[in-house]
């Protein structure tokens, strides 16, 4: 039986993105994340593989603290098993 995809989201502001992502690589069930700005436009999606470490996710990190520094409120998607 093939496993179903999961979406859920979540609305934060631009101080409480990065700190969010890193909550939920930590959950590890996690496929891909989604941040959008508020009206809904795509900033940057990224795939959650099993054997992603921390020196791979470095650079996607910067790229979501460099979008926090830019938005005020985004909404973040995200892909579960």
């Amino acid at each position: 039986m093939p496993s179903k995809k999961k979406e859920e989201s979540f609305k934060v502001n631009g101080e409480e993105l990065l700190k969010k992502v890193k909550e939920l690589i930590k959950e590890g069930n996690i496929r891909r994340i989604t941040i959008k700005d508020k009206e809904g436009k795509t900033l940057i999606t990224f795939p959650l593989t099993l054997g992603v470490l921390g020196a791979v996710l470095a650079p996607t990190l910067a790229a979501v603290g460099a979008i926090a520094a830019l938005v005020t409120e985004c909404t973040i998607t995200v892909e579960r098993e």
